[in-house]
């Protein structure tokens, strides 16, 4: 009877301790950093630091910033009043980012040490985060603190920020009733994608499988989630479809979230995604497909992390234990062991045991026993023993004392056996006693989060009264506004009449005004349905000639290319204007496809000039693609050598933009010579359709644009078309 008590107590601890440890299945550091200018090195407060796995924070008043990562990841350093930093973290050394050309202003706000209320906030939370797997007391102050900051009227956001960091606090130490509770909140008072992903997790934590479902399979198609998150949406639905044993779903989910990490180079959750696909195989007793992907696992792991590839080392070694593979789980162990011994460290797991020396060596000891190999598990069994007797573990001293000494039995040394299960009876009778202890300090520790949450929960219900206060005292400011109001509505009703005539007139005006602008429209549209079935003729034709060549690689990519440019085209056909940025990618994609089709008849340049922001200027969709056309139809494709084909932006004067495509095509003259009456009337027809449509357009918005045709050389080759744009 005690012993079934030591064993629930024992299993009950090892969930209760294992949520003291930090996750480093990425090898993750904290890395300390300081954002100062390069002359005088003042610190700069309130700069946003984040990394591409999601990590964020902001610098403190003396711009320094701790955040979470590991090496290889992108540490990014922004605000609106520096260039953007982007720097490869290669180890956890401290580092220093000097801003240089900082504007004044900004000067000034380094020089303030006083943070703004949201700043504070944020700072708050960061360091309740810092000391999440420290100090939990300590933590669980920051985040009162940060709650107490705030005066319930227009912090919803920071609110929610604060339940969030609560939950994860929660979620940390496994009390997961806690952290769904808190989750839900926040996400009341704001909606986030970031807590919606840690709701979901902790459900599957709690083995609340279909809770995980609900919430989350509603989401799968939401917009606005960073690769990322929605590869942790698939891998959260993955985990729940696996927990109510819906193996193929579940799979399908993991390979989904598997795409997006190698479409993104989020080489980190690779392996972890590849384990878990084998893991849902070998629970569904599929094991060939199981092998498969823990070894998939295991190559992926080697080139990234070391502590990684011990993980997924013993995971194939698990799965081999299983199936009663012993040679291949020892084999596996061994190299996991050694791996182990070169970095020098514990692979700490999340929601899971540490993988340590001892334990290692105690399931070679055990793997050799099973075969009854006593002389060769007795050393490792030893080995296991002595490393765990330093390291203070107990667990694994008891179960390895006990292995040895049943393998003692078998071999028939009675005494020795006998010796060892003594040790056995003691090392229980210890463990026990540490484990009473423990579970006290665990209760303990259940109850001062109690507390802590009760706290919470008490501001939490001041700022919702103070917020009430607050409404009620607007209400009354309201009514009076309204009585000041009704008053005043005499007086303006008889403005209201005088101006009644003037209105009529207006409107009067303006309904001529409509019409002319009605027609202006309508003729732009009929245009544009002319050219958009040009154009896509004209492309069509391009893969039309790749067909014909039986080139099906170049056919496919050039459709690829095409049907983008052709969304990108569709999406503009409606509109006046686009901005010229869009114009521009429209343009580079056109004549790449081109390029593609005439690689030896012609290169292109696109220049801008530094002086020139394309995104200053609006320009009608389709109205340059047309003379880069017939640039190339009609100009470089007839040239015996390789023409060149420039287009380049310049600025004129303030607000005035020069657009220049030039050919050293053949020229307009003698390429007319070489056209059929037919292909004469098309071009004509182009022609007219632009012609047209900017002389609409300069009616309906003022002259914006003036475009000209001429030839670029003397002697009539090369042509030059020059588009002159007003912001």
């Amino acid at each position: 009877m005690k012993s079934s008590v030591f064993t629930i107590l024992l299993c009950f601890l090892s969930l209760a301790l294992s949520a003291q440890t930090p996750s480093n299945l990425r090898g993750e550091f904290e890395l300390k950093g300081k954002v100062v200018t390069e002359v005088r090195e003042t610190p700069i407060p309130g700069i946003s630091v984040s990394t591409d796995q999601g990590a964020y924070t902001l610098t403190n008043q003396f711009g320094e910033f701790k955040i979470m990562a590991a090496a290889g990841d992108m540490l990014i350093v922004s605000d609106p009043d520096m260039e953007t930093v982007r720097y490869r973290i290669r180890n956890n050394e401290d580092i220093k980012i000097l801003v240089r050309d900082i504007e004044p202003e900004t000067l000034n706000r380094a020089a303030e040490p006083q943070l703004s209320k949201t700043e504070q906030h944020r700072q708050l939370l960061d360091s309740a985060l810092h000391y999440k797997q420290l100090d939990i007391e300590r933590s669980l102050a920051f985040v009162t603190r940060s709650i107490e900051l705030l005066d319930g009227r227009s912090y919803a956001r920071e609110l929610a920020a604060s339940l969030t960091t609560l939950g994860e606090i929660y979620q940390f130490h496994q009390q997961y009733d806690l952290a769904i509770s808190n989750y839900r909140e926040a996400l009341e008072q704001f909606d986030s994608s970031r807590t919606l992903l840690l709701l979901g997790k902790t459900y599957v934590l709690n083995e609340q499988f279909q809770e995980a479902l609900d919430l989350l399979l509603p989401e799968a198609d939401r917009s606005g989630l960073i690769p990322f998150q929605r590869l942790e949406l698939y891998e959260i639905l993955g985990d729940a479809y696996g927990g109510l044993e819906q193996v193929n779903t579940a799979v399908s989910l993991y390979q989904r979230a598997l795409t997006v990490a190698e479409k993104n180079q989020l080489v980190a959750k690779v392996p972890v995604l590849n384990s878990k696909i084998a893991m849902a195989y070998d629970n569904a007793e599929r094991p060939v497909e199981a092998e498969a992907y823990f070894s998939n696992s295991l190559e992926e792991a080697k080139t990234q992390n070391p502590s990684l590839a011990v993980l997924e080392s013993e995971n194939l070694a698990d799965f081999f234990q299983k199936r009663s593979r012993f040679q291949e789980e020892i084999t596996q162990r061994k190299e996991s062991l050694e791996k182990l011994k070169a970095i020098g460290a514990t692979v700490i797991l999340p929601e899971a045991d540490s993988i340590t020396v001892q334990g290692i060596n105690y399931k070679i000891g055990a793997a050799y026993l099973a075969q009854s190999r006593f002389q060769e598990a007795i050393p490792y069994l030893s080995e296991s023993i002595r490393e765990a007797g330093s390291q203070g573990d107990l667990v694994i001293q008891k179960d390895a004392t006990r292995k040895l000494s049943e393998a003692y039995r078998d071999q028939g040394n009675f005494e020795r056996a006998m010796e060892l299960y003594q040790e056995y009876v003691a090392l229980v009778d210890t463990l026990y006693v540490r484990k009473e202890q423990e579970l006290s300090q665990a209760a303990r520790f259940s109850r001062q989060m109690a507390t802590s949450q009760d706290r919470i929960r008490t501001l939490e219900q001041d700022r919702l009264l103070s917020k009430s206060k607050y409404d009620l005292a607007l209400a009354e400011q309201q009514l009076s506004i309204e009585n000041n109001r009704q008053q005043r509505i005499i007086i303006y009703s008889l403005i209201f009449g005088l101006l009644l005539t003037a209105l009529a007139a207006f409107l009067y005006y303006r309904s001529n005004r409509q019409k002319e602008l009605s027609n202006h429209l309508l003729a732009l549209k009929g245009l544009r349905s002319q050219m958009n079935p040009h154009f896509i003729f004209n492309a069509l034709n391009s893969v039309n000639n790749y067909i014909a060549r039986n080139d099906e690689r170049s056919a496919n990519r050039y459709l690829s290319d095409f049907s983008r440019l052709m969304r990108t085209v569709l999406e503009n056909s409606e509109k006046d204007f686009i901005p010229l940025t869009e114009e521009l990618e429209l343009l580079e994609l056109y004549l790449k496809l081109e390029h593609s089709r005439f690689p030896d008849k012609f290169d292109y340049e696109i220049e801008v000039d530094p002086e020139v922001n394309p995104g200053d200027f609006g320009i009608p969709p389709m109205l340059l693609q047309p003379y880069l056309e017939n640039a190339v139809w009609h100009g470089l494709r007839y040239k015996e050598e390789k023409g060149y084909l420039r287009l380049r932006l310049s600025p004129v004067v303030p607000g005035v933009l020069q657009i220049e495509i030039s050919d050293n095509g053949i020229g307009r003259k003698q390429s007319a010579a070489l056209k059929t009456p037919n292909q004469q009337r098309q071009k004509s027809r182009g022609m007219g359709n632009i012609k047209r449509r900017i002389e609409i357009l300069n009616k309906m918005y003022g002259d914006r644009i003036t475009v000209s045709v001429r030839d670029l050389n003397t002697d009539g080759t090369g042509t030059l078309v020059q588009v002159t744009l007003r912001s």
